[in-house]
């Protein structure tokens, strides 16, 4: 039978193997962390190969990406869709196995893309957040359907990223229990030894995050990490830092402990050499049955998978009420009654004509969607009085509430890459709000939204010129070109209350990626529109105003510029130059419709 080492070196060799055949990688974390990784993924992880998106598994987080091989060669070693060929064609295009890790859902086992260090981390904890939310919202005595931990594996240069900052003084705070950290601590990164740059005190920096910290542990000891983890699981309290010593590119010879082996392939004579120290006699990609034996996790992953299944049956039963709640939000549909109450609400608003703000408008539209929308999380980066981004029955979540509004405090990067994580976790509709020109601080967090394709919600007020008395750091000028580009990316910019509901209808309704709405500070003008208009919204622009059918000039316009575009018009027809005025919300859905309606400028 194979025993603990010839498990964890079936990662290390997978991984060599791959990244030599690449000609690129990262060796050293999967050579350093495969320990870690064979003691929690044998012994802890709750999960399912034949069936990887089971709603109640337990998460996996690799927010360390570069080390990607690793999570590719458990996911292969335990039975998921990720076959010795597609290890093969590691970082090749169009693979299944890219540099990083890549969210998709078709390859499942992935639960988030990472790369970008510490996002990750922050996603975790949007997970972990999600799990405590839907416990609290499901679970009853002797059901407890949601139930499972979230596992993040980070290192040095997770820990430098101040968004680890941001979001573990958050987590400490929120006393997120069921997320459990491993720090791959080898000192090394790519410039070399860290003492000269990262040397503070990880430990006592945790601790004060209010954090259990289990140091001193041996990376490369199952005994150790076995009971670190389980340590970890009796925290009822606080979120769990496990500090595991490694070094990196462990079984290496002549490169293990030093930064030559953190991202360059081993060399053919250096894995010879490795294979020789770790007494692996096997080809490369190679793996003996009996090693493929102690690793596959279908049998387990099955039976625990129809433990739960039979709970599930019990508790809808029981519970009938709640469990089709269960089951609409994790099959991802909205209420029947959506529809009806979002359009009598839009019809609503035009007929009202009120002149307000639209950050105003966007607080009145979740005022309905909250009430019909469960699963709708809300937050805002310490501005919910300038954002009007809570509603009525917005409830605080904190270590004691367990409500749907989250206070971010001052963390607009963390707060949006929590977003992305709950957003990951489903049966949750997360959205965050903050002023526009700190997008900057969290771009990088919605590219990733973007680029996994999720149902976030950004929301971001105070936009334009309209900010004269805040200054020019509070101005955002080229900030909205700055979103716009970001690709899959829906950016709704409503010039009145009713633009306003229709983004907000648009925003819950995607479900192939993320929505951002730019809304203002200042009051703006309602304008007028009849039915057909008002239906023309969804298609992204159309025709709002028309001073003549053949127009000298056609104006283009979005947001709290509309009615300077209007007044601008009025004045012009007095000099007898016509215009036609489109109001055009969200070029993105613009630019989808049909050629004969974008021809006839939105107007049928």
């Amino acid at each position: 039978m194979a025993n603990h080492k010839e498990l964890s070196n079936a990662i290390r060799i997978l991984s060599i193997d791959a990244i030599q055949k690449a000609n690129s990688g990262h060796p050293g974390m999967p050579m350093g962390m495969a320990d870690i990784a064979e003691v929690l993924w044998r012994n802890f992880i709750n999960h399912n190969p034949d069936n990887p998106l089971w709603f109640n598994r337990d998460r996996f987080v690799l927010s360390n990406g570069h080390g990607s091989i690793l999570l590719y060669s458990i996911l292969h070693l335990t039975g998921y869709n990720i076959t010795i060929n597609d290890i093969k064609n590691f970082r090749q295009l169009n693979s299944k196995t890219p540099g990083h890790p890549e969210y998709n859902k078709n390859l499942n086992g992935i639960e988030t893309t990472t790369g970008p260090l510490g996002q990750g981390l922050a996603n975790s904890i949007g997970l972990a957040i999600a799990e405590r939310i839907l416990s609290k919202q499901f679970n009853k005595p002797k059901y407890n359907i949601i139930d499972h931990k979230t596992y993040v594996f980070i290192g040095d240069g997770c820990l430098m990223e101040g968004i680890s900052h941001e979001v573990c003084s958050l987590a400490g705070t929120l006393k997120l229990n069921k997320i459990i950290a491993f720090y791959d601590d080898n000192n090394i990164s790519i410039d070399g030894n860290v003492k000269e740059w990262f040397n503070e005190n990880v430990a006592k920096r945790f601790k004060s995050y209010n954090w259990n910290v289990i140091e001193n542990i041996n990376g490369h000891n199952n005994n150790e990490i076995k009971k670190a983890i389980k340590k970890a699981h009796k925290s009822i309290d606080k979120p769990t830092l496990i500090i595991c010593k490694t070094i990196i590119g462990y079984g290496s010879p002549n490169k293990s402990g030093t930064n030559d082996i953190h991202g360059t392939p081993l060399g053919t004579n250096e894995i010879k050499a490795t294979r020789l120290l770790l007494k692996w006699k096997y080809p490369e990609f190679t793996i003996p049955k009996n090693i493929y034996l102690k690793w596959n996790a279908k049998k387990k992953g099955n039976k625990k998978e129809n433990k739960w299944n039979i709970l599930i049956k019990k508790y809808s039963k029981k519970y009938p009420k709640l469990y089709n709640e269960f089951k609409r939000r994790i099959e991802n549909k909205l209420p029947k009654i959506f529809d009806k109450k979002i359009n009598k609400f839009i019809k609503k608003t035009q007929i009202l004509n009120k002149n307000i703000a639209t950050r105003k408008a966007s607080q009145e539209t979740l005022e309905i969607l909250g009430k019909i929308l469960p699963e709708l999380i809300g937050g805002s980066a310490d501005l919910t009085p300038s954002n009007l981004s809570n509603w009525s029955g917005s409830k605080s979540f904190n270590k004691n509430n367990h409500g749907n509004y989250i206070h971010y405090g001052v963390r607009e990067f963390g707060m949006s890459a929590i977003t992305n994580g709950i957003s990951l976790h489903g049966a949750l509709l997360p959205y965050s709000a903050t002023f526009l020109i700190f997008f900057e601080y969290a771009h990088n967090a919605i590219r990733m939204a973007s680029l996994m394709k999720i149902h976030s919600i950004f929301i971001y007020t105070h936009d334009s010129i309209g900010l004269g008395e805040d200054g020019p750091t509070h101005q955002p000028i080229e900030t909205l070109s700055n979103l716009r580009i970001i690709p899959n990316m829906n950016i709704w910019r409503p010039c009145d209350q009713v633009e306003t509901a229709v983004a907000w209808k648009n925003a819950i309704t995607r479900n192939n990626g993320p929505t951002s709405i730019i809304l203002t500070r200042q009051n703006v003008i309602q304008q007028q529109r009849n039915l057909y208009q008002i239906n023309n919204i969804n298609k992204g622009g159309y025709i709002i105003k028309d001073y003549n059918n053949f127009p000298d000039i056609i104006f283009i316009t979005t947001g709290s510029e509309l009615n300077i575009t209007i007044k601008a018009s009025k004045k012009l027809k007095t000099i007898k130059i016509y215009t036609r005025v489109i109001s055009m919300p969200s070029t993105n859905i613009f630019d989808i419709q049909k050629k004969k309606y974008k021809e006839k400028g939105g107007g049928g």
